[in-house]
């Protein structure tokens, strides 16, 4: 299996805390309330938005690229388009176009951002409008990946895949807002993209959850954009949720993860956990109802779910209403792809303060299970899709392996747009996990 090495991880977290550090005070506290206040993203037409077709474009705009609040000279066009959220209700969404400078519109990459916020100020469409946020850090942080990949001649399509209501690890919803993004860039005569255009897709970490839940989902909700898709690549992914919040239970990072969940969960689904969470859990949940990523990550080290749980709910799976909505977007219940993918897990999450191997879960990257993505891969191999490729980073936790994924997800995508056989590692991919759905225990 592929290796890289560990000093990797150094370099990116010191990136990224670069990039955080000088964030902020580059915009104005007059230029942030403007972003906030931006009429583009409601939709205000007269016909009901159920009367359009999914991927409909509802308004139209083009402007500048904008890094960290900078205008670059590229053009971004910015789409407001129809699309579902996670209840199946028809909702308006944002993503952004960027034309090849070949001009070529036979291919295109649709990018999955890793911006993973519960606020919706911190979507990329924002950050490339010119808003300026903490958590839109990350989406600016991705800048340098996108600017490789329109080098090298590619159309760029980059959803806000959480929805205007920021629903953090919604999966499903995530694939909705994806698959309807690639409609509403082809169905656009501004973009120069059409029905020739072949499209992949590609995203690590949160940007994972939207290209896995997409790809599974094109041939019944989307089967005119899975015609048009070339394969997937994705890393670090989220597979069980169920199996993730027990992992990084205790984690010096990443625990922060679990009340970003627990909001996410409840915001997506129309449901209200409140009443399971003791004084300590409600504080918290309160705190981050807008945080990002940047805002849960190290601030609440070796944070459990029994920390913010009554006593009596010290079991999550003892909350009927979250055993239904993380199985929901328990990525082992939804179909196989029928296109081609790429997977890539890294499995040194005690680089990253993650030293937790539960039993039937195991180790993984410090948030996302290996053993998870393993089953994942296999089942897709079990299931009928044996062009599946997979890597997995045994010396790389999750900040890690981004690099040297990107790296092999660009050259592998690069190939499946020029017609190469896609490679399998079916039959020699290590066994996983039990996927199965969580099953309701009672409350102690």
């Amino acid at each position: 299996m592929y290796r890289r090495p560990v000093r990797r991880l150094a370099v990116v977290a010191a990136a990224v805390a670069a990039m955080a550090s000088a964030a902020v005070p580059c915009a104005s506290a007059a230029a942030r309330s403007s972003a906030a206040g931006d009429s583009f993203y409601a939709y205000d037409g007269s016909a009901p938005l159920a009367s359009f077709a999914p991927g409909t474009v509802l308004k139209t705009r083009t402007l500048q690229y904008h890094i960290e609040g900078i205008p670059t000279p590229v053009s971004a066009i910015q789409l407001l388009y129809r699309t579902t959220d996670a209840q199946g209700r028809p909702a308006a969404n944002v993503t952004s176009v960027v034309r090849s400078i070949t001009g070529n519109s036979t291919k295109a990459v649709s990018y999955q951002s890793f911006y993973d916020s519960l606020n919706p100020q911190d979507g990329p469409s924002r950050a490339i409008a010119g808003n300026v946020t903490l958590g839109g850090t990350i989406a600016n942080f991705e800048s340098a990946a996108l600017s490789a990949l329109l080098l090298q001649g590619d159309n760029l399509v980059i959803p806000d895949t959480e929805g205007q209501s920021a629903d953090f690890a919604a999966g499903p919803e995530y694939g909705f807002n994806t698959l309807d993004s690639i409609r509403a860039a082809v169905n656009s005569p501004s973009t120069g993209l059409s029905g020739a255009t072949r499209f992949g897709l590609m995203g690590y970490s949160g940007g994972s959850i939207a290209t896995d839940w997409a790809a599974a989902l094109a041939p019944s909700y989307a089967p005119d954009v899975n015609k048009k898709l070339t394969g997937f690549a994705e890393g670090g992914v989220l597979v069980d949720p169920a199996h993730n919040l027990k992992y990084v239970s205790g984690s010096l990072v990443w625990s922060g993860v679990i009340p970003m969940s627990v909001i996410g969960v409840s915001r997506s689904f129309g449901i209200d956990l409140t009443p399971y969470m003791n004084s300590y859990g409600r504080q918290i949940y309160d705190r981050l109802q807008n945080g990002s990523l940047l805002d849960a990550l190290g601030h609440f080290p070796g944070l459990t779910w029994q920390q913010i749980a009554k006593p009596e709910y010290a079991d999550p799976d003892s909350v009927p209403a979250f055993v239904d909505a993380v199985n929901r977007i328990n990525l082992g219940s939804a179909p196989t792809p029928t296109v081609p993918g790429y997977i890539a897990q890294g499995d040194g999450g005690v680089l990253e303060g993650t030293f937790a191997s539960p039993s039937g879960i195991g180790t993984g990257d410090g948030v996302m299970v290996a053993g998870d993505v393993r089953a994942l891969a296999d089942q897709y191999c079990a299931t009928g899709n044996n062009a599946i490729s997979y890597d997995q980073y045994d010396l790389l936790s999750h900040l890690g392996t981004a690099p040297a994924w990107a790296l092999k997800a660009a050259s592998w995508l690069n190939d499946r747009f020029a017609g190469k056989p896609a490679p399998s590692d079916c039959g020699d991919i290590p066994a996983g996990n039990s996927l199965a759905p969580e099953r309701t225990v009672p409350a102690s």
